[in-house]
């Protein structure tokens, strides 16, 4: 009978650990923390450097893990790479990562991903007008730019509200470059006359240079004040949502959140 008992107790033992296991998210097991951020994104991404790798090194600390990350190139659009990142996994074999980094906390993008949460907002983003103070010496609104040269990333939202502006008015005038950062420097040289691109983006390039004015500009379709970024898990990750949450709140309320961005000459803009 002591024997029976025995066996049904470690059978009961086994079942729990089983269980207990399957319920741990993967990186428990592994000691590691894989984070997935985006290529060639500067200031927050590019060639193992920026905002978000600095960000991913702090919270995989703050869990106690160690820090795998998975840069991708961005998808067509976000369902795309909210898919591949978080929970599924790419159909060229990598992915899908513990969280994703600089995903838009929109409630329309939660309603159209059921199978991800998105949290954490832990900076606002806007686009914004650079322009050579020494070419476009006066700025009265986008006619100050009639006839002058427009740069912008070829593939983002400021190249597509660009093009549209006013029926395509300056569609003559842009310049299309890879990355907001060529583009930049294409202003500093002397060779554009404008650029069009994030906040940070700009910030990250000129350094507050006066020679480059920063210009808050408005278009029908992007939200004057911003647009707030943060964090996606799949959506059973509940326990990895909380203590990456967590771990957030103590880097932005010990100012290391700050002190990251500014690393990267960025400001800081919290939601």
């Amino acid at each position: 009978m002591l024997t029976l008992r025995l066996c049904g107790l470690r059978a009961m033992l086994l079942i729990c650990c089983a269980l207990l296991v399957a319920a741990l998210p993967v990186h428990a097991e592994t000691g590691i923390l894989k984070v997935a951020v985006y290529q060639e994104f500067a200031p927050f991404s590019d060639k193992g450097q920026g905002v978000d790798i600095d960000l991913a090194a702090a919270l995989a600390r703050k869990l106690s893990l160690k820090l795998s990350l998975l840069p991708f190139p961005a998808g067509e659009n976000l369902n795309d790479d909210l898919r591949n990142m978080v929970w599924k996994g790419h159909y060229l074999g990598y992915g899908p990562a513990d969280v994703m980094l600089h995903v838009p906390v929109d409630r329309a993008l939660m309603a159209s991903n059921d199978k991800v949460e998105i949290f954490a907002p832990y900076h606002v983003e806007a686009v914004r007008l650079v322009r050579s103070a020494r070419s476009v010496p006066v700025f009265d609104g986008m006619a100050s730019l009639a006839g002058k040269r427009i740069g912008v990333e070829q593939v983002s939202l400021a190249g597509m509200v660009m093009l549209g502006e006013g029926n395509g008015r300056f569609r003559d005038q842009v310049h299309l470059f890879h990355t907001a950062a060529e583009a930049l420097q294409k202003l500093k040289a002397g060779e554009l006359d404008a650029v069009l691109a994030t906040r940070s983006e700009i910030e990250s390039e000129l350094r507050g240079d006066p020679a480059f004015p920063v210009e808050q500009v408005s278009f029908q379709r992007l939200p004057r004040a911003g647009w707030a970024v943060g964090m996606a898990v799949r959506k059973d990750n509940t326990e990895v949502a909380r203590k990456l949450q967590a771990a957030l709140n103590e880097l932005a309320a010990s100012g290391e959140l700050k002190e990251i961005f500014a690393r990267h000459g960025v400001q800081l803009a919290r939601p």
